[in-house]
């Protein structure tokens, strides 16, 4: 009923506990009445936050660092809507936003694709009948590409340049139409995408060839929520799931000679330049050699208990949300 949107510290990354969690308890920096539920967040720059509502209404936050409090910056109301975007009522949630500052791009239940820029009034473009089911996730391909997924099993890629109000290319899974909830890029690689569906399987494309996903791998027993590659070491991927399960899934040849994760930027520094200096010619995602079967697969959460709504990872850092009402951090992934 009264939700709001909080930022906390979790504490200092160098006193992780013996099991990866992190010591002393989350402080809660500041937090603010939210208007619906919060169906997706991104971070926009350092102190700006992107949030998507159940009530259709997309508000930028922005975290006062000096004084530690929040104020809503920017506020596009009814972004997304059923009937008509003048009545009180009739908002469509609004499912999905992604961030590549300032371009900001948000998607809904009524299968519009809204492209704000920050400090802009009004939107750059919306395209009103983009899908005419469930739009669940987006992401940006590159700078001027974004890719959806929906609620009948198909992708879509998008050219903002583009006037017209068609996809430029449309994938799909085979046979049963299960709904995609969630999609990432490989950070480095633009033409390969994963997507996770109610069917809890893993799907993984190659948006430069087909039109079905070059591999489809078995992995949760009820709908996978979210799926992410790791920003700086793309050989890692990690998915969650209703079942109560988080998993890691490890594509490096030589699991021994583990990375080191350093330096690199969060989650709100997507590097969409193509960066592909010192990548194999092919990626393991998309190999359909034995090495498949090497891939490790770890389950993060051993107890499991109840849905595993939302991850992030950064460095040696993953953190996610459950049904339980928490936030869990675990500082040692790679140990």
């Amino acid at each position: 009923q009264d939700n709001r949107v909080s930022v906390w510290s979790a504490g200092d990354a160098g006193s992780a506990g013996l099991g990866g969690e992190c010591q002393g308890e989350p402080q809660l920096l500041c937090d603010i009445r939210h208007h619906g539920d919060v169906m997706d967040m991104q971070f926009l720059d350092q102190e700006r936050i992107v949030v998507a509502s159940s009530t259709g209404t997309v508000t930028v936050f922005r975290h006062h660092q000096n004084n530690q409090t929040l104020s809503a910056n920017q506020r596009w109301e009814k972004a997304h809507y059923h009937v008509d975007q003048n009545t009180s009522y009739g908002g469509a949630a609004c499912t999905g936003v992604i961030c590549n500052n300032p371009e900001i791009v948000t998607v809904g239940e009524d299968g519009r694709i809204n492209h704000f820029r920050a400090d802009q009034k009004d939107a750059v473009r919306t395209i009103d009948n983009a899908d005419s089911s469930t739009l669940h996730a987006v992401t940006f391909l590159r700078t001027t590409e974004i890719l959806t997924v929906n609620s009948i099993g198909q992708l879509k890629i998008w050219d903002l340049r583009e006037q017209r109000n068609e996809p430029s290319q449309i994938f799909s899974l085979t046979g049963d139409r299960v709904p995609l909830h969630c999609v990432d890029r490989h950070p480095n690689q633009q033409h390969i995408v994963a997507t996770g569906g109610q069917d809890g399987m893993l799907s993984v494309w190659d948006i430069r060839q087909g039109t079905i996903p070059v591999s489809l791998l078995n992995a949760h027993e009820a709908e996978m929520w979210e799926v992410h590659f790791h920003p700086s070491n793309p050989d890692h991927l990690f998915t969650c799931s209703e079942d109560g399960s988080l998993w890691h899934w490890d594509t490096s040849t030589d699991t021994s000679e583990k990375p080191s994760f350093l330096h690199q930027g969060g989650s709100g520094t997507t590097d969409l330049s193509h960066n592909t200096i010192n990548q194999p010619v092919v990626s393991a995602w998309l190999s359909n050699d034995p090495t498949r079967d090497r891939m490790e697969i770890t389950n993060l959460i051993p107890h499991q208990t109840l849905s595993v709504n939302s991850l992030d990872i950064l460095g040696p850092c993953l953190v996610y949300g459950t049904d339980a009402e928490a936030i869990y951090v675990n500082r040692q992934l790679f140990a």
